[in-house]
């Protein structure tokens, strides 16, 4: 009996019902993969923030950009959405590493445009080529009224992107640590985490060890829906990438049937991750 195909089958059924088109790409860490869709393009929304940051390391780790370095927020850096920044005003300024650390945490999207300025689009894209995310692409900045487009990427790329970080590899050891540690705390996590068992989770509320944590980048557009990052269980890690196109309630809320589903496949992954203590597959 072909293992992979009956776990697919199980993913098959419970989006049977779902209104729309989910890809997941899930690895284990130990040569275990399931993949479904794991090619097929999507809009990044704001998930493209993850290889930005990924880029800003790269040119960091070779002296062409620095962490610490001062940006300031400009007039054409403004754009509406998520974010922190409208409330400083033009004329903040940051280091580098800050703006990275809002662009992740809370998808501050002037933080990002004024990376994506600092850096430069071409060598965000080179960068993101060199790493080997061959069908990834930051198409514009973040100007939705200017821009139909800001990103392209595939659940496979995305899902390489978090094996790299977990597994220290992505730029360097040390890179990959502070990314990680950016990536833990990033605040928009409904889709992954909301079907966990919450007791796991909050261990500044319950006292119990911390046993479950999630290391991720979310993001939404009217065309998509999309989250991915590394799941940490007591047998380890594991990483998991949930795409969604083709819906037809472009609203976001958190009860939107791509947050439903995708809850509920990532659900179904963290018990199988669990059942086989740490594998897809035992």
């Amino acid at each position: 009996m072909d293992k992979n195909m009956t776990l697919e089958k199980r993913i098959a059924a419970e989006l049977y019902s779902y209104q729309g088109k989910m890809s997941v790409f899930v690895d284990d860490l130990h040569g275990h993969t399931v993949e479904i869709g794991a090619d097929e393009e999507f809009e990044t929304a704001s998930t493209i923030k993850a290889y930005i940051l990924a880029a800003l390391y790269l040119q960091a780790s070779r002296g062409k950009a620095s962490l610490e370095e001062k940006i300031t927020y400009k007039p054409e850096h403004f754009v509406d959405g998520s974010g922190m920044l409208r409330a400083l005003g033009v004329g903040a300024s940051l280091k580098v590493k800050d703006a990275a650390t809002m662009m992740i945490i809370c998808s501050d999207n002037i933080a990002t445009n004024m990376v994506i300025d600092y850096l430069g689009l071409d060598t965000i894209n080179a960068c993101i080529r060199e790493m080997g995310f061959a069908h990834t692409v930051l198409h514009n900045p973040l100007h939705f009224d200017i821009y139909n487009d800001l990103g392209t990427t595939t659940p496979r790329d995305y899902a390489s992107l978090f094996a790299q970080v977990a597994k220290g590899t992505l730029v360097s050891a040390e890179a990959s640590a502070e990314m990680l540690a950016i990536f833990r705390q990033q605040h928009y996590n409904t889709m992954l985490t909301h079907d966990f068992p919450q007791f796991y989770l909050d261990c500044e509320e319950t006292g119990e060890p911390e046993l479950i944590w999630v290391a991720s980048k979310s993001g939404s557009m009217n065309a998509c829906r999309n989250d991915g990052g590394i799941v940490h269980t007591p047998y380890g890690e594991y990483v998991i990438v949930l795409m969604n196109k083709d819906f037809h309630d472009i609203i976001e809320y958190n009860d939107h049937p791509s947050m439903v589903y995708g809850a509920r496949v990532s659900r179904m992954i963290l018990d199988q991750i669990l059942a086989c203590e740490g594998e897809l597959y035992k």
